[in-house]
Parts: structure tokens; C-alpha cells; sequence
């Protein structure tokens, strides 16, 4: 089916139709990545709660996230954007300097909502002037899995230093039983940009000098290069990226990965069509998953940090200001615990709770399950700790140039895959890290 029959079909079947009796005042139409058929009959839940409330009809219109900005800028330019985008940061400044996003709609539902109600993480990456580009929904933080019963073994320490990563890595590797340390390699992947970004965040690298300029070329990007380099020595050969990595681990060979917390569900074994070989291999439900330690912050020779992703809904020029904001209110009020609910392993409350009530949604969180085949609530599957651990990491995630006023910029550094392709040149060795950072700094430059 082509991508526009996709889209046809999309609109009719996921069309909320108006109350029988009732006239909509205004209809909402919005843009979800959130395609799966369990999620869009959540989300179509929710939006006909709200069409009973507030006599607004919603038309929930799955877009796949690789198609978006491709659907977006095709919308603008035929003045038919949607009233309402569900999309992740790396869209979110560059589309409102770009005219699509309407910045005063989303501030003013963040200060309806209360900015103080939000984490301040993800308030930050959508900072636009004095105003926010959009308004965040949820976000995670990424985490680096390792094999608790392995480094208790060899008495290994958590490996939340570089240091402490590669002599862990080195202690373990024993290829093709159980490799080291599994590091994402396939440049055209944005997962080895995330599981790259995440090091270079440790070790203090900025995309940007303070007079802002690009410059990668500082002895702290060379540094993490070098790193990666070494980190590559204990990875399996090949194009690597999230599959590859997720299926080593569940199988039990793979001694450390970086992935984020949607690894919960399938690393929980409650899911049938998953299967997690040391579980299988010892005859103990739920063993990997109690052997698996978090690692949230990094810390490398020059700093510490933890990348993370947030997602947001964003108003956008074209919409019924009035009816597109009362629609993102509801999805932050009444219907966000059933939002979150839809894979609450990777969708962390960014919005904590009310005025009222301060923790209301991080608690309702703590009480969601997650799985499909077989459901737990995360908290009492990995422990409150775990639960606590994760909800900091989406409260302080941080990403490169958001901070720099760089957020334009990201999106087309992600859109090009421009550090991916010179990272895997330098793992090849056709290229010295010094050479790299020249490189990636004159193409990510360019793109200014």
C-alpha cells in the first residue's frame, strides 16, 4: 500500500466520530507516531473522553516517526498542517523557528498547567526565546544494562566510569560465548548516534564553544573517540545497532549494552514472543531481569551526563488555538496516567503532578503495568529504586546543543546522519580521531 493510501486509510479508520445528538464545536485533528493498534485504541479513548467533556471531535492520525518531518514540511507547504504533533525534540525548535509550531499556544498551556508542575529537563530543551516551542508529554532517560551475577563474580565494580566500563569489558569478553561490551556501529542508524552522544555528554564534549561556534575538535570529543574506539574492541563485528544489541543481551551474550528503559518489558520475560535465554537456561522466570544492574549517569574524565529523549505535543500554526490547546491540557490532565499507560517503561511522567497534588503522576506511574503477554507494575518487578532511578533520569536528560541554542541544528545533524557515517570510518580505521572531529565539525558546520 503507498504511503498516501497508508495515510487515507489512517484518517477513516481512527476518525473520532461526533456524539450521536451532539454537534462538535470544532474538530482536532492530530498527528501521533504512536502507531501500534493497542495504542491508537488507547489514544482513540482518550480522545472521545474528551469529545464527551467538551463536545470537541478528534481525529487521531498515526504517522510513522521516520515519515514525519517528511509529512510535516509537505503539510506546511500546502497550508494543511494538523492542529496538534506528537513528536520528539529534535523536531521540536527547529520546527517552530521554521514556522510550523506556534510557541504562545504552547507556553500558555504550560503556564495554565503550572511550569513548576514539569520537569526541568525537558522544559529546558524546548526553550525558544522567553517562550517553550512546545509542550513536553514524556521522555526517558538512557541507561547502560550490565550483568549484576557476572561482576559479582569477578568482583567487578558498577561500571559507571569510563574506567571502570573498559576493565569490566576486558575482565568479561570471551567471544562469541559472551562479549564485552556491545557499542552501536551502524552508520546509518540514529541509535549510534544516541549510544555515542551519551559518551561524548560523560566526558563534558559540547556541540558548541561558548561564543557559539561548532567546534568538535576539543580533546574531550578526540577523547571519546579513542573510547569508543576501545569499546568497539569487545563489540561483535558487523553494522550494529538496537536489534543486535537487544538480542544479545536477552540471549545472554552480551556483557554490558546502552538502550532505553522500552528494554524493561522484553528484559522482564513477560512477553511470549520474546524469549530471554538465562532465563530459560536456569528455570527462573525473571532471572536476567534481577541480574541486571542501571547505570543512569556516566561519568568520564571531563564531566558526568545521561542522554535522554522527550517527546512533546506541539500546536502549530494553522490550528484552532482554543480547541488544539484544551486537547493538549486534557492529554496532560485526565488522560495522561493513560497515556503514560501505553508503554509506561519508556514513558516517563515529564509532568509530575498538579499544583495540588505535586507527585500525582509520578505516583499514578509507579502504579502502571507494563508487558503483554504477562503484566507487572514496574515498581514491584525491579523495585522502587529502579522506578526512582528512572523518573530522575527523565527529570535531567540532556542532549547536545539544546543548551547552545542549537536545537535547529540537531535536527538535521540527526536528518543526515552525519557523526554515525565518520564514526564508523574512524572504527575502520580510515580516519585518526583527530581527523574525525575535523571532519564531522566541517559537515555539522555546514549544515548552519
Amino acid at each position: 500500500m503507498t504511503s498516501a493510501l497508508c495515510l487515507a486509510a489512517a484518517l477513516c479508520l481512527f476518525a473520532v466520530p461526533v456524539l450521536h445528538g451532539t454537534a462538535a464545536a470544532a474538530a482536532v485533528t492530530f498527528w501521533t507516531t504512536e502507531v501500534e493498534r493497542d495504542r491508537q485504541q488507547t489514544q482513540q479513548q482518550i480522545a472521545l473522553e474528551f469529545t464527551r467533556k467538551t463536545g470537541i471531535g478528534v481525529r487521531v492520525v498515526p504517522v510513522e516517526e521516520n515519515l514525519l518531518a517528511e509529512r510535516v514540511t509537505a503539510a506546511y507547504a500546502a497550508k494543511s498542517l494538523p492542529d496538534v504533533i506528537f513528536h520528539p525534540m529534535e523536531f521540536t525548535v527547529g520546527w517552530c523557528e521554521a514556522g510550523i509550531l506556534d510557541s504562545g499556544s504552547a507556553t500558555e498551556v504550560i503556564r495554565a498547567l503550572g511550569e513548576e508542575t514539569f520537569a526541568a529537563g525537558p522544559l529546558k530543551l524546548a526553550r525558544y526565546g522567553k517562550e517553550f516551542a512546545a509542550v513536553p508529554a514524556d521522555g526517558w532517560g538512557q541507561l547502560l544494562l550490565y550483568r549484576k551475577d557476572l561482576f559479582a563474580e569477578k568482583r567487578l565494580p558498577a561500571p559507571d566510569r569510563w574506567d571502570l566500563i573498559l576493565s569490566a569489558a576486558a575482565a568479561l569478553h570471551n567471544p562469541p560465548l559472551l562479549w564485552g561490551f556491545e557499542a552501536a556501529t551502524d552508520p546509518g542508524q540514529v541509535y549510534t548516534q544516541q549510544v555515542f552522544e551519551h559518551l561524548a555528554l560523560s566526558n563534558g564534549v559540547k556541540l558548541a564553544s561558548a561564543d557559539g561556534k561548532v567546534d568538535l575538535t576539543t580533546p574531550e570529543m578526540i577523547a571519546t573517540l579513542e573510547f569508543y574506539r576501545k569499546l568497539a574492541a569487545f563489540t561483535p563485528p558487523g553494522n550494529l545497532y538496537w536489534l543486535h544489541t537487544r538480542m544479545d543481551y536477552l540471549s545472554g551474550r552480551a556483557a554490558m549494552i546502552v538502550w532505553s528503559p522500552f528494554i524493561l518489558d522484553e528484559l522482564s520475560g513477560l512477553r511470549r514472543d520474546q524469549p530471554v535465554v538465562p532465563d530459560i537456561a536456569t528455570g527462573a522466570p525473571g532471572f536476567l531481569a534481577r541480574s541486571t544492574g542501571f547505570i543512569a549517569t556516566i561519568r568520564g574524565p571531563n564531566g558526568s551526563g545521561q542522554y535522554g529523549q522527550a517527546n512533546y505535543f506541539g500546536i502549530t500554526h494553522d490550528a484552532d488555538r482554543k480547541s488544539a490547546s484544551a486537547w493538549v491540557q486534557f492529554l496532560m490532565t485526565e488522560g495522561y496516567l493513560r497515556w503514560l499507560g501505553m508503554a509506561a517503561e519508556g514513558k516517563l511522567p515529564v509532568r509530575r503532578g498538579t499544583r495540588e497534588r505535586p507527585r500525582q503522576f509520578v505516583d499514578g506511574w509507579m502504579q502502571l503495568e507494563f508487558g503483554t503477554t504477562t503484566r507487572a507494575r514496574i515498581d514491584s518487578f525491579y523495585g522502587k529504586e529502579v522506578a526512582e532511578a528512572l523518573i530522575a533520569g527523565a527529570e535531567t536528560l540532556d542532549r547536545w546543543g539544546f543548551s547552545e541554542g542549537k536545537g535547529a541544528l540537531i535536527s538535521k545533524i540527526y536528518g543526515t546522519k552525519i557523526i554515525p557515517q565518520v564514526l564508523k570510518r574512524f572504527l575502520e580505521g580510515e580516519l585518526s580521531a583527530a581527523e574525525s572531529a575535523e571532519m564531522i565539525t566541517a559537515r555539522v558546520r555546514a549544515l548552519e
